[in-house]
């Protein structure tokens, strides 16, 4: 196994919020959606990770590299999309890229062209008039023009139009799959990493509720429907959560298998979203 990112034990503590020992592991060449609901803890891991704030205890470990002891050459190998942004609003984006590319000794001025032209970007346009897309689209240019290893997406889709949100999924797909870059990718529009991940990390109330390869736990899950009726008692410690009523039952199980034993045959079982399961996870942690 090829890691490239690594989190032991890390912890935050805020007077109204903590961080508590979030451990992660991201393998070369995947997609990791990182997902929960806004103020769950996914901006504050993140900023953890490219040493935007000290966290109280644990370890970060970037392409092998101690983030605290290697912080300058861990940098010069991410490539970094923030949600709220991180340029000049006033400059072109041929200015903007100028003061930029000097900072990394692996610019590569060919593939910069490249990428502008792949995604139509007008070199010529100040970045206050691009529209949000567009401005996550330059963020991606600029990583891959200096061969960034690990790339780190916080809400990268939000706030776009869904043609738009399509476009930008499948260029990330492409990172991964045609260049072999990591990619850690936090976001609440989880229906988006329904298509793209391979792995998923569920954060709620600054804790890691449930983890792993994210075909594996929708695999695992299932959304079941059917007559009330036939629901014993020990038969609801099968599901993550159970919603009733006098006409049906409907409900996340993390165990299908052995439901499909003891319910009748007329039972639904249903694929679940990536939504339909951090729903149910999110309510059983309230």
């Amino acid at each position: 196994m090829n890691v490239v990112l690594e989190i032991n034990n890390l912890c935050k503590n805020y007077h109204d919020f903590s961080l508590q020992h979030i451990n992660m592991t991201l393998e070369k060449g995947t997609l990791t959606g990182f997902i929960g609901p806004n103020g769950a803890g996914k901006t504050t891991t993140i900023k953890s990770i490219l040493g935007m704030i000290k966290p109280d205890e644990g370890k970060i470990t970037v392409l092998g590299l101690d983030s605290v002891r290697s912080d300058l050459e861990i940098k010069s190998k991410l490539g970094v999309v923030l949600d709220d942004g991180h340029f000049y609003e006033d400059l072109t984006l041929r200015k903007m890229t100028r003061l930029i590319a000097p900072m990394y000794s692996t610019w590569d001025d060919h593939a910069y062209q490249i990428y502008m032209n792949k995604f139509d970007l007008p070199e010529d346009q100040k970045i206050k008039h691009l529209s949000r897309g567009m401005r996550m689209k330059y963020a991606l240019v600029l990583a891959l023009s200096h061969g960034a290893d690990l790339f780190i997406l916080d809400e990268p889709t939000s706030g776009l139009d869904p043609l738009v949100r399509n476009e930008l999924i499948d260029i990330l797909k492409e990172i991964v799959l045609t260049d072999n870059k990591t990619v850690l990718m936090s976001t609440h529009i989880t229906s988006d990493l329904d298509k793209i991940a391979d792995y998923l990390f569920f954060i709620f109330n600054g804790k890691i509720i449930l983890h792993g390869q994210k075909d594996e736990i929708k695999d695992q899950h299932a959304i079941v429907k059917g007559d009330p009726a036939a629901l014993l008692p020990d038969y609801e410690n099968y599901f993550v959560g159970l919603n009733k009523s006098t006409y049906g039952f409907e409900g996340l199980t993390d165990n299908k298998a052995t439901l499909k034993k003891v319910l009748p045959n007329k039972t639904v079982y249903e694929v679940p979203s990536i939504e339909d399961i951090l729903s149910y996870y999110a309510r059983r942690q309230q």
